[in-house]
């Protein structure tokens, strides 16, 4: 029982310290946790994830290390001959382009680095300190890579050695080395190792496996949609991101609208197959497609697909195309000409399945040229976002005067009854606008409401009343639809990333067919 004089003190704390030291320094005397081979004695092998060594060891570590220390320590306690090597992970792209990143840092700032690293710490503590107080605030200054270094304990002068990735691999291991000692983990360091092949022995262990499995024919190439970064030239996996861990390729099914008339800026182009391209979730829609929508402000190009044809998108969806190997060269998107969107406004189009001989190129302002191919198909029955921005269209001369739209290329064109929902309506997005009492394009939160019920119902309990497989539920014939245009060469599988997502290199990444096992 602790006396009154130590109450507030640490005397039972340094009391606990000094029983470690100890205990330490007697495992060390006798080599209590080396390991060495007694054929006579049951064996048991510990093994605990590679701690990867971009830093040091943190308190995530060492609350994970505790199972593999107790079992190990309960293991040798009956009478088990225990061994627990460790590795340091070194292996991958985060090492890589935390040295890449901080090149770059001392390539633009040169000797006054470490000056604009303080203004930027001081000003990430500042936002830290305000949203403990304001919980709704959102941190957004970001600490760069000296910082980062910096918090790590390596001095300012030494900084400029990480530029190089196999510095790391020299540093951080062997510090993280000192700090399971002093933690007291039963490993045998005599075999801690690191990854990479700055360790011959390790790097031969794992050639050996792909050798053998490629000798035994358990290896095949062949190609999978996959997140890339071009700045890294290799696939971008979720250790490899800084930003947008989990998110995957999406696919779409791009489809094809073929121009029928060429604005002046595309004259030269007169005769080749020329189409603006719509990357789509729902190509079994596109029976009830009225027109098409473009962002007036957004900038396209004119590119050249690897069959000769035409497709005119935003510039970030022309590499897409080019990393999935549909233009003429893997990688490089060539740009004939680049086009304002405002440009390209009124120009009439093919699109297939629907009724209509031809519709024509609409205004919507919300389109985000960092989704899709900046360009979206208009199926006004049965998406709400396109009904509310016909009727604004149709109903508002000003707006139409405003982008010179001409009457003959927005008046004529009404939804068409192409999926009906049993018991809701055969125009459900018109339903569901009025339902939920959508305001305008800019009602977003009532828009949002009236989609999620629409797209949920009209999946699932949706029928086809038009085409090849009316009276087929939507869920039933959406592939079968998708698959008809593909092979009539009226669209392809076209695939991007879910969400945003940023290498740690710091370089935007692309969806592309790769090459792999």
């Amino acid at each position: 029982m602790e006396s009154k004089a130590e109450k507030g003190s640490f005397v039972r704390r340094d009391r606990l310290l000094k029983i470690e030291e100890e205990a330490q320094a007697i495992w060390q005397k006798n080599d209590f946790h080396k390991t060495q081979l007694k054929p006579d004695q049951k064996k048991f092998f510990v093994t605990f994830p590679y701690p990867y060594m971009n830093g040091r060891l943190h308190l995530g570590h060492g609350y994970s290390m505790t199972k593999a220390e107790f079992t190990a320590r309960y293991m040798k306690l009956r009478g088990h001959n225990v061994l627990w090597p460790f590795g340091f992970h070194c292996t991958g792209m985060p090492i890589s382009a935390a040295a890449k990143k901080l090149q770059a840092e001392f390539d633009n700032l040169g000797d006054g680095i470490s000056t604009w690293a303080t203004e930027l710490e001081n000003k990430f503590q500042e936002e830290v300190q305000k949203a403990k107080v304001d919980k709704k605030f959102k941190v957004t200054a970001k600490l760069p890579q000296y910082s980062i270094l910096r918090m790590c304990g390596v001095p300012d002068e030494e900084i400029k050695e990480f530029t190089s990735p196999y510095y790391w691999l020299s540093y951080f291991p062997p510090r993280a080395e000192v700090d399971l000692k002093k933690f007291g983990v039963m490993c045998d360091f005599r075999r801690s190792f690191i990854t990479t092949d700055k360790n011959p022995y390790y790097d031969s262990f794992v050639r050996w496996q792909f050798v053998h499995l490629e000798e035994k024919q358990k290896l095949l190439f062949g190609k999978r949609p996959t997140i890339f970064s071009p700045l890294d030239n290799q696939p971008c996996a979720d250790h490899d991101r800084s930003e947008g861990e989990g998110v995957n390729p999406q696919e779409y099914t791009l489809v094809k609208l073929r121009v029928l008339e060429l604005p002046e800026k595309l004259k030269f182009l007169e005769g080749k197959p020329v189409f603006l391209v719509a990357a789509t979730l729902r190509p079994e829609t596109m029976y009830g497609q009225t027109n098409c929508y473009i962002l007036p402000t957004g900038r396209y190009g004119a590119y050249v697909m690897r069959n000769d044809d035409i497709f005119i998108c935003s510039e970030r969806a022309a590499k897409n195309l080019a990393f999935q190997d549909l233009t003429k060269e893997y990688a490089i998107a060539e740009c004939l000409v680049e086009i304002d969107g405002a440009e390209l406004l009124g120009v009439p189009l093919k699109s297939p399945l629907t009724q209509y001989e031809k519709i024509f190129l609409w205004p919507m302002l919300s389109i985000s040229m960092e989704k899709g191919t900046g360009i979206v198909t208009s199926v006004p029955s049965d998406s709400p976002d396109d009904w509310i921005n016909l009727k604004d269209l149709q109903n508002k001369e000003p707006l139409r005067k405003k982008f010179n739209l001409k009457d003959e290329w927005i008046l004529p064109f009404t939804p068409i009854e192409i999926i009906e929902i049993p018991g809701y309506s055969k125009l459900s997005a018109i339903k569901a606008c009025e339902e939920y009492k959508v305001g305008g394009p800019g009602d977003k939160e009532h828009l949002a409401q009236a989609k999620d019920h629409v797209y949920t119902k009209g999946f699932y309990d949706g029928v086809f009343l038009v085409g090849k497989y009316a009276g087929q539920k939507v869920q039933e014939a959406k592939t079968h639809i998708k698959n008809d245009l593909i092979q009539a060469g009226e669209a392809l599988v076209y695939y991007e990333p879910e969400n945003k997502v940023i290498s740690r290199s710091g370089g935007k990444t692309f969806s592309l067919f790769y090459h792999c096992f």
